[in-house]
């Protein structure tokens, strides 16, 4: 996750519970692991309503990024930026 994070196994973490739980409200997440695979994670309540909070659909993130880069200012022609995406052979013939 990141390394500020700390693992315990499954098996450890249910012996501390109620350590970790302070450990993540105080802002470090907890990876708990099986068989030392990491299957879950503890978050304060604080950070998974953060992380959840941001959630929102395409067009509203297109916005955002197009108004924090300005994109209207920058001096690009989009019909010469595409204009070898697409490819303008019109395709196989169908039969229908």
């Amino acid at each position: 996750m990141s390394d500020l994070s700390v693992q315990y196994s499954i098996v450890q973490a249910s012996d501390r519970l109620p350590e970790l739980v302070d450990q993540a409200e105080q802002g470090t997440p907890i990876e708990l692991t099986r068989h030392g695979k990491r299957v879950a994670v503890i978050l304060s309540a604080e950070e998974y309503d953060r992380m959840f909070s941001q959630k929102g659909d395409f067009g509203r993130s297109l916005a955002a990024f197009r108004h924090r880069l300005e994109v209207e200012n920058i001096d690009i022609d989009p019909d010469e930026v595409f204009k070898d995406v697409r490819d303008k052979f019109p395709g196989r013939e169908v039969n229908l």
